[in-house]
Parts: C-alpha cells; sequence; structure tokens
C-alpha cells in the first residue's frame, strides 16, 4: 500500500486551488504517495490515517491561533507533522523577529506593542514620524497590515488601538521604500538547503486600505539573490535549523537585505517558478515518511 499524505489547507481552498498545491501534489504521487488535501479543522479528518501531515495553506489561522497549534499538536501525537508543532508555533507569532535581532541577524527595525501599551509613548511606537507599516504579531497573507505615512499618526494610531482592543499584539516597522522599486526577495529553503528564489513586488500601496481576502495577490517573478542576500538567508537558515521547508523574505534596507520575515508555517513556496523545485520538495517530504 502506499503511503498517505495530507496536504493541510483551509476551508477557503479545501482542493488546492493553486498552482503551486497541484503540482506538489502531481509530483507526490509520481513518488507513488497517496497525497491529498484535507482541511486542517474538519473535525471529520482522520489524521491518524496518514502517514505524513505537510501543513501547505492553512492560511486562515491568524485569528484562530490557539486553535490552530492545538490542532498541530494533536496531529503530532497520531504521525508525523511537517514542519512540526513547535516550528509552527515559533513562526506564528512575529515576535521571533526580535529574538532574531537579539542574535545578530540583520533584521528590519521592530517594534512590539503588547495589550496595555501607550501607543502615543515615542518608545513604544518609535517610527510615527516616518513612513511605517502595522500589523499584527500573528498574521498572515498581509491581512490588517496598513502602510502609514509620516503625516498619518492618527490612523496609524487607530489601527495600533483597533488591534490591542482585539487583543492582537502589534508589530511596527519602518517602511523601507526601496522594495518599491527593487522587490523583495524570497529564499525558499528545502530541507535546510537553499532551493530556488524568487522576487515579490511590494504589496503595500501608500494610502492603501486593508487587504479583504484570504491574502493580498503577489506579482512574482524568478530571481537570483545577490551574494549578500544569500548569505544572510544562510545565516537565518542555521538559526532555524533544516526544516522540511523554509522560507527567508528580504527587504532591500539602506545598509543591505534585512529579514522581514521568516515562513516555516504555511509559506508559498513559489514551486512552479522554478523548474525541479517541487520534485525536490516532494523528494524530501517522501524522505521523511514514517
Amino acid at each position: 500500500m502506499s503511503a498517505r499524505i495530507a496536504l493541510a489547507t483551509s476551508r477557503e481552498v479545501p482542493g488546492l486551488l493553486d498552482d503551486e498545491g497541484r503540482l506538489l501534489q502531481d509530483r507526490l504521487r509520481a513518488l507513488g504517495a497517496d497525497a491529498e488535501p484535507a482541511v486542517w479543522d474538519d473535525p471529520d479528518v482522520a489524521w491518524s490515517a496518514y502517514d505524513l501531515v505537510l501543513v501547505r495553506s492553512t492560511w486562515d489561522y491568524a485569528l484562530r491561533r490557539d486553535a490552530y497549534l492545538a490542532w498541530a499538536d494533536a496531529v503530532a501525537r497520531v504521525t508525523a507533522l511537517h514542519n512540526p508543532a513547535p516550528v509552527l508555533a515559533w513562526s506564528t507569532d512575529k515576535h521571533y523577529l526580535l529574538e532574531l535581532a537579539d542574535a545578530g541577524l540583520p533584521v528590519v527595525p521592530s517594534a512590539v506593542l503588547e495589550h496595555g501599551s501607550d501607543d502615543t509613548d515615542p518608545a513604544a511606537h518609535p517610527f510615527r514620524d516616518v513612513e511605517h507599516v502595522v500589523k499584527p504579531c500573528v498574521s498572515a497573507g498581509s491581512r490588517d497590515t496598513l502602510r502609514c505615512g509620516a503625516d498619518e499618526g492618527a490612523r496609524s494610531a487607530a489601527h495600533v488601538r483597533a488591534l490591542l482592543e482585539a487583543g492582537r499584539p502589534v508589530l511596527v516597522q519602518p517602511y523601507l521604500a526601496a522594495v518599491d522599486e527593487v522587490g523583495e526577495t524570497a529564499v525558499v529553503a528545502i530541507d535546510g538547503v537553499p532551493s530556488h528564489a524568487v522576487r515579490k513586488a511590494a504589496l503595500l500601496t501608500r494610502g492603501g486600505g486593508l487587504v479583504e481576502g484570504l491574502f493580498a495577490p503577489e506579482e512574482i517573478e524568478a530571481r537570483e539573490p545577490s551574494a549578500v542576500e544569500s548569505a544572510v538567508a544562510a545565516r537565518v537558515l542555521e538559526h532555524v535549523g533544516p526544516q522540511l521547508y523554509a522560507r527567508v523574505d528580504l527587504l532591500p534596507g539602506p545598509d543591505g537585505p534585512q529579514v522581514l520575515e521568516v515562513e516555516l508555517a504555511e509559506p508559498s513556496l513559489f514551486l512552479q517558478h522554478a523548474p525541479g523545485a517541487a520534485d525536490r520538495l516532494a523528494a524530501a517530504v517522501v524522505r521523511r515518511l514514517r
């Protein structure tokens, strides 16, 4: 009997309705695995019936992170889960950026406002007087993320208060304007080894509102990372360890690339933009089967 693999997804995309999901499913099946999508919060799914659960498009976890992590822990007790539950917990809360900065990695300057923070305090909101970004510490797909100008302090403060009142800690970062021309570089690693990279066009527009759907549409194209970008990504990957999949998002900073996010939970891996990438991931998944 062939190994059974669940590709964990969300109710909004129950059938892996994206090119990447279908491509990976095809490559896993070509290697003899029975791969099928399964909605992570569907109570009727018997996770123990699978030999491995691969977290892929569970993009709706942000407002139910506790339930999501409880699901991950439950799945890990009955079968193999990748990435593992502790990694999902770490990666789904952007407090980890403070840890990376403390470790000496070049991270986009970041300030976290917790419940009870005074958003009028310059020490708590140090980027109010420059163009900046306000987002929840737990978020996905750029949802609830706002780009604010230096003259939009009131708009910024209102969004901070709304998030804090909803019980959601807030991450504030300066907006690195070079991304508007250069774009963002996403370096994808499989089993801890860099596989490919893409250029992501800037997502946030000046004066734009919040993302309405599950995630913000992205403009993607293949990109060869620079030597400096590759070096920064390698340092990040060394810090997080050799996970089955990882994505390191880098922005062009004034003194070189800076880490925007480290995606280890449910990232788009842009497999369709790099020949052989889906085969590499499928082979890595099969190697980890029980």
